[in-house]
């Protein structure tokens, strides 16, 4: 297994959202070296380019190259963002009819250029995986989202895309139970780290309470890889505010890795 590093803050609508290149600097300190591959991040912020997206730009180039990066493995790969809108090229590689994607978010991420409330990518990924036909949509399942727009909501309800809430997450089994029942035979795993319950994990931007715990969010990740054959994932979000901070998170975020690894 691989891991590739994306240090991308352009997706993201916070002020503060250079803390996630750091984030993910901070995770890779503590990967494999022989393992581990990195993606280039523009230093400039990039211009929308008239798609309604901020940054858009940037984001376009961080993507053809994740792209590449992905094309040269031969194993699935684990990618370090950075925000969440690394996942758009990380799925689009290995999409598919028989793929099922699980979103482990606070945010459900389905917004569109029309209907974001920031112009941010970070909000919109999910939905741009789904309207590129990366993936059938009723192989969807957001998980521990607790913040929805109204753009969001009529986006799920009109593609079939189904969601499970905090508290359903308490039963893992259960939970790869439902992902196999869409009828997918690969599963990849996207998770932003804001779907934690921040009690238990501080290095955030947006913290949103009544999270899934650290345990049940890992138990529910290790029944789907043994569900389901392993595809990939995402592990993004993570923006401590110092070097000191990200070591008191790095338990929480290694044993998500070895979750995913099975």
């Amino acid at each position: 297994m691989t891991f590739v590093v994306v240090p991308q803050w352009q997706g993201s609508p916070s002020s503060r959202a250079m803390r996630l290149a750091e984030g993910a600097h901070a995770i890779r300190a503590d990967l494999p070296a022989a393992a581990t591959r990195e993606v280039e991040v523009p230093l400039e912020a990039g211009d929308e380019l008239e798609t309604g997206i901020a940054r858009f730009g940037s984001l376009e180039i961080v993507r053809e190259r994740l792209t590449h990066v992905l094309r040269e493995l031969d194993d699935p790969a684990i990618v370090i963002g950075g925000d969440c809108g690394v996942s758009a090229a990380a799925v689009a590689h290995v999409g598919g009819p028989d793929l099922a994607l699980v979103w482990f978010d606070a945010h459900p991420d389905l917004n569109t250029p029309a209907t974001s409330p920031s112009g941010a990518f970070g909000g919109m990924v999910l939905a741009s995986i789904v309207e590129a036909g990366h993936v059938d949509p009723s192989h969807v399942v957001v998980a521990g989202a607790r913040e929805w727009d109204p753009g969001e909501e009529d986006f799920a309800r009109e593609k079939g895309v189904v969601s499970i809430d905090v508290a359903g997450l308490a039963d893992a089994e259960a939970v790869a139970e439902s992902v196999a029942a869409t009828g997918a035979s690969r599963v990849y795993v996207h998770i932003d780290l804001d779907v934690l319950d921040p009690a238990e994990f501080e290095g955030l931007l947006d913290p949103i309470p009544f999270g899934v715990s650290a345990a049940q969010l890992s138990a529910a990740v290790k029944a789907l890889v043994r569900r389901l054959p392993f595809a990939g994932a995402t592990i993004a979000s993570f923006a401590p505010e110092s070097a000191e901070k990200a070591v008191d998170d790095a338990p929480t975020i290694l044993r998500l890795i070895a979750a995913l690894r099975g």
